[in-house]
């Protein structure tokens, strides 16, 4: 059946040689199953504050605004950002749990925050 010598990956009989085989039951060898993830853990413990800070490292000296520990899920992160963009009449993205702003855009982005409600803090110098 299967050589482990073999640099054969594939094989028309057996499929691709290189996957651990399946024993009966959905279950791999061993008697384990393979866990499933239904959704990626959050990445920021729920509660936590929102910290707001200007950034320019990286950038070509031109500032940023950003948002980090934001403890919303992407759909909703998304959509604080299009708020976020809207009030400070900016171009920005949301991407990897945070949100970005083009230019120094802290005390509209701590003073809408607050507003509506989230816990929000100046970061940074």
């Amino acid at each position: 059946m299967r050589d482990d010598d073999s640099d054969l990956v594939w094989s028309s009989d057996h499929g691709d040689l290189r996957k651990e085989p399946v024993g009966s039951g959905g279950q791999r060898r061993g008697g384990r199953r393979k866990k499933r993830s239904s959704a990626p853990a959050p990445k920021v413990a729920p509660g936590t504050r929102m910290k707001v800070r200007r950034e320019v490292a990286g950038r070509k000296g031109k500032a940023v605004t950003t948002v980090t520990d934001i403890a919303l899920p992407d759909a909703e992160l998304k959509a604080l950002a299009q708020k976020l963009k809207k009030r400070c009449g900016v171009g920005g993205t949301s991407k990897n749990g945070r949100i970005e702003l083009q230019g120094d855009h802290r005390d509209v982005v701590l003073e809408f925050l607050k507003e509506a409600g989230y816990d929000a803090v100046a970061a940074g110098g």
